[in-house]
């Protein structure tokens, strides 16, 4: 596969095209992947608003009626709520996991059987998350390559 890239002007719009003879397995991966690299979600902390990058997402989490996107460092509020944030990421391997839990499955370093039928998540900065059993199977769904 020959790849080019080419360097354009601050005032076009960057485009990605592919040519290819077939929509094959691996070029649906490549789409993906840029899928997921893309987009961006407000946040506030501190009474100072952000724009997070989703690739820096590691997951997002409902608690008492306040929804917090949590990156590997930080932690921001969010105005949205869980399930808007949901519909808009559930094309960039996000999957919710638990009732108030919206995991980035690009920031899973692990996953293993817990308790109960639930699963853990070990996420690339070494916090773990739950996963609850009723959300086990769209788990095994997404990890098949089934849900994205």
């Amino acid at each position: 596969m020959e790849i080019k890239i080419f360097k354009i002007r601050e005032t076009e719009q960057e485009k990605l095209e592919i040519h290819c003879h077939n929509i094959t397995e691996q070029i649906k991966e490549i789409v993906t992947f840029v899928k997921t690299r893309q987009g961006q979600l407000t946040g506030i902390m501190e009474n100072k608003q952000y724009e997070i990058p989703v690739v820096d997402v590691h997951y997002i989490e409902a608690v008492d009626n306040k929804v917090f996107i949590y990156s590997s460092k930080k932690v921001y509020e969010t105005k949205q709520k869980l399930y808007e944030l949901e519909e808009i990421l559930k094309e960039k391997y996000f999957l919710r996991v638990s009732k108030s839990l919206l995991l980035n499955l690009m920031k899973v370093q692990s996953i293993k059987p817990g308790l109960n039928g639930r699963f853990m998540a070990v996420l690339q900065s070494g916090e773990e998350i739950i996963i609850s059993r009723k959300y086990v199977p769209d788990l095994k769904k997404a990890l098949k390559g089934g849900a994205f």
